[in-house]
């Protein structure tokens, strides 16, 4: 997944040989997780789909068909306001695997790519197969596969009964029972910053336990075109452009990291109204809208469910 991971156990005396060996299942278990959805390793089963004709099934591991399964419900959903065949158009403008050059792309070039993407072209069998029906439609799970990975840490976790534990790959969070302080723990949210560094101010502190928290933002990865916008690697799948509305920041608690994740990315795309009639109508997570007013001001707009759930309140 190309990002470290970290994992705070807490009330447990660990052996050193028990730490190393709980150490090398998770490694493992993100291995598979790596093995099954990087868009980076050319040998991965995403990988081999992608490159894999139209209209035959293509067999997956089961947890690889759970999430494609998950994402195409969250797709039809949100109306394609989250979409994981954006792959195409993710390496075009230069924030995939094919090129670290941020650019915008001639309009031809973004319809041509456009034009084999759309998650209404792809299938999960029963028998955990996908199938596609255009010849070059590629997957780029980036939006959901960390959430899942964080899923599987937390599983081999409490696999062996650990109860108090702090998880997390970059921006995906989940957290249960108590922190070292014996209370809920603290995630801190970051201010959407115009240059982020990491150890910013933070917008907000949330206290959570028993669930998972995401974040996304404009505000890490961007470029600026020569009209000035800022275009960030989160795309409205509609027009395949980087989003353009007032915010900068959606953080999302729910009751896992795969759903946090996944509908942070949408709530993004959707925009304040919209997301917030989106995200009660349909689920019974939380959200935490920052909306950029100024190049270095922000403002914040939580669901009704946030403040309740989390505990949360805005960093001084």
């Amino acid at each position: 997944m190309g990002s470290d991971y970290t994992i705070q156990i807490v009330g447990t005396n660990l052996a050193a040989a028990q730490i190393e060996s709980l150490k090398t299942e998770v490694e493992q278990r993100l291995r598979d997780v790596n093995r099954q959805m990087s868009h980076y390793q050319p040998d991965s089963e995403l990988s081999q789909f992608n490159r894999a004709p139209a209209h035959k099934p293509f067999k997956v591991s089961p947890g690889f068909a759970s999430v494609v399964r998950f994402s195409l419900e969250l797709s039809r959903r949100s109306g394609g306001a989250f979409d994981p065949t954006l792959a195409p158009v993710i390496n075009l403008w230069g924030f995939g695997e094919k090129t670290d050059t941020q650019a915008v792309p001639p309009e031809m070039e973004l319809k041509a790519a456009m034009q084999q993407t759309g998650w209404q072209h792809l299938q999960v069998t029963a028998r955990d197969e996908l199938v596609k029906d255009l010849p070059n439609l590629a997957l780029n799970l980036s939006a959901v596969a960390k959430g899942f990975g964080v899923d599987e840490m937390v599983r081999v976790l409490r696999g062996h009964g650990l109860t108090n534990l702090y998880a997390s790959i970059a921006g995906e969070v989940q957290v249960r029972g108590c922190s070292p302080r014996a209370t809920n723990w603290q995630v801190g949210i970051s201010a959407p910053m115009e240059h982020w560094r990491e150890h910013d101010p933070l917008a907000a502190v949330v206290s959570v336990s028993g669930q998972a928290i995401s974040t996304s933002g404009d505000y890490q990865k961007f470029f600026r075109d020569a009209q000035g916008r800022r275009l960030c690697h989160i795309f409205d799948p509609r027009t395949g452009w980087p989003v353009q509305n007032d915010v900068a920041a959606v953080s999302v608690v729910a009751t896992n990291s795969m759903m946090a994740d996944a509908l942070c990315t949408t709530l993004f795309v959707l925009g304040t109204e919209k997301g917030l009639r989106f995200l009660e109508s349909w689920t019974n997570a939380s959200a935490l809208f920052i909306l950029r007013d100024t190049a270095e001001g922000f403002r914040q707009i939580p669901s009704s469910r946030f403040g309740s759930q989390t505990g949360y309140r805005p960093d001084p």
